[in-house]
């Protein structure tokens, strides 16, 4: 059984043209290469014959990932989100308890995630422990160097 990931439009959009750009630009890319490196000669000697075949089993690999992640995408209406508690693409505000630091975290799929914007998969372990929470709760939350507590002071959905 496949697991649902949801996903906003726009991030819908780049998977979308991610596959696309596989499909119509590096597959044939990968063909060429390998009719290039057949006409070279002797196939059982061939280590460029032999890379090329590689890679492209490896690009094949990563489409089929990539049309599977798309099978089941959902796309979510965030102006829907309900805001009483912390779901998929809820914006959070969080308290760090232990040292007093204020964070702001998008909670999306993991292909979205970005953590330079602020965008955390719910698949990571913060994530994870925030699904659920109301604003005001305390989530404990084990991360690779221990425990940390993190208070929600607010959830949005802007």
């Amino acid at each position: 059984m496949s697991k649902v990931s949801y996903y906003t439009e726009e991030g819908l959009k780049k998977l979308r043209e991610e596959l696309n750009q596989l499909k119509d630009i590096e597959r044939p890319k990968a063909s060429q290469a390998i009719a290039e490196a057949r006409d070279k000669g002797d196939l059982s000697e061939n280590a460029e014959y032999d890379a090329a075949k590689e890679a492209q089993g490896l690009l094949e690999l990563q489409i089929s990932k990539m049309e599977a992640t798309l099978s089941n995408a959902r796309l979510i209406d965030e102006s829907q989100l309900d805001t009483s508690k912390v779901l998929v693409h809820s914006r959070v505000e969080v308290k760090n308890k232990s040292n007093g630091a204020k964070m702001k975290y998008k909670l999306v799929a993991q292909s979205e995630a970005d953590l330079k914007t602020g965008k955390i998969s719910v698949d990571s372990p913060i994530g994870k422990g925030l699904l659920g929470k109301k604003q005001g709760e305390t989530a404990q939350i084990t991360v690779p160097n221990g425990t940390i507590e993190l208070e929600i002071i607010s959830i949005s959905r802007d």
